[in-house]
């Protein structure tokens, strides 16, 4: 399937980005019942699923041209948005070999990987990148090998290194963070990265959660999605940056947040690394303004059905506080009370 790229559209701005019908129908949208219910929702990261974003290990869709440079333009600002330990490069030559693999057998229309022994050339057509390198031998490649993969694909991305019965937070790319920071958090156990996170840890959801980790096998990927909204199309969402962002959740109105304000969703998958025994954990955002949601019927329904269901922890946590009985009111135009099918699927084909 030919992807069709958006290379001019933006995150920041004038906020260009936006969604074709194609890209709407595809989103995965996270709610597969009309209340909300916190949970940890892991199941196999295999093929296929109610969305196409689940056809392929790695998805590449019609913004990727677009987010790769903003990811560029977010690292020249901040390099520390990237980080890894020096004990960690073992982990960067795995995930460069796995996410070159996944890429190359998926899309070979776009980019290409040949190799000769431990000599390797990649080819990202796209971008317009062509290199040659000894895998193994950092100076043969412009950065570190877990920065110039990362650099070339859509999402976050995080290194969990295990030892001492936990995971630890011991390199990533970060650059479309959901309010928080890898700065901040780099070298943090399992634990502690999740501090923040209310309700989930009066239920043991995270003690379990580490527990089923601790176990992942290689060659058997795991995912789940996580959830939030911001205001604009924005990626770059970080602490560093809450000067520039932060004062958009006063700007909303109910003429204008049916544009403004987008669902987040994370899908976020886990790769157990076979040298390091080390965890990939991809975290690949997507973004749809309550406009596009709402022209999928049953999303818009459900979407102002688990709204208002929301812990206010949650809802506090998540920053939609303020702007919440704003986007309450806009959804409630779209809910005529008609019943809904459980399960997240848009079930129409066109808009």
């Amino acid at each position: 399937m030919t992807i069709l790229f958006k290379p001019d559209e933006t995150y920041r701005g004038d906020y260009t980005y936006r969604n074709s019908d194609a890209a709407i129908l595809r989103f995965p949208f996270p709610f597969p019942e009309d209340s909300y219910m916190y949970s940890v929702n892991i199941e196999p990261h295999v093929r296929g699923g109610f969305t196409p974003v689940y056809n392929n290990p790695i998805d590449v869709d019609e913004h990727y041209i677009a987010e790769c440079r903003d990811r560029a333009i977010t690292l020249e600002r901040d390099p520390g948005r990237y980080a890894a330990l020096p004990h960690m490069m073992t982990a960067q030559w795995d995930s460069i070999e796995l996410l070159m693999e996944c890429l190359s057998s998926d899309y070979p229309e776009l980019f290409s990987l040949h190799k000769d022994g431990d000599r390797w050339t990649w080819i990202n057509r796209p971008l317009g990148i062509e290199q040659s390198f000894t895998f193994g031998k950092e100076d043969t490649l412009p950065c570190e090998p877990f920065e110039y993969i990362t650099r070339q694909i859509q999402g976050d991305f995080a290194i969990l290194d295990q030892r001492n019965g936990s995971l630890y937070l011991d390199a990533g790319m970060v650059t479309a963070q959901a309010d928080w920071s890898l700065q901040f958090d780099v070298g943090m156990d399992f634990m502690e990265w999740h501090g923040p996170v209310p309700l989930a840890h009066q239920a043991g959801v995270f003690e379990r959660a580490l527990k089923y980790l601790l176990m992942l096998r290689q060659g058997q990927p795991m995912r789940r999605l996580n959830w939030t909204m911001t205001v604009n199309p924005r990626l770059d969402t970080s602490p560093e940056t809450y000067p520039e962002w932060g004062p958009d959740r006063t700007t909303l109105t109910l003429d204008n947040i049916g544009r403004k304000l987008h669902l987040r969703v994370e899908l976020q998958t886990l790769w157990r690394l076979p040298r390091s025994n080390a965890i990939l954990f991809p975290l690949r955002g997507y973004l749809a303004s309550l406009d596009e949601l709402v022209r999928v019927p049953k999303w818009g329904r459900r979407l102002h059905r688990v709204l208002s269901t929301l812990p206010r922890e949650l809802a506090e946590y998540k920053g939609l506080v303020r702007f919440l009985p704003t986007a309450l009111e806009y959804l409630s135009t779209y809910d005529d009370g008609a019943p809904t099918t459980s399960g997240c699927a848009a079930e129409i084909s066109s808009l």
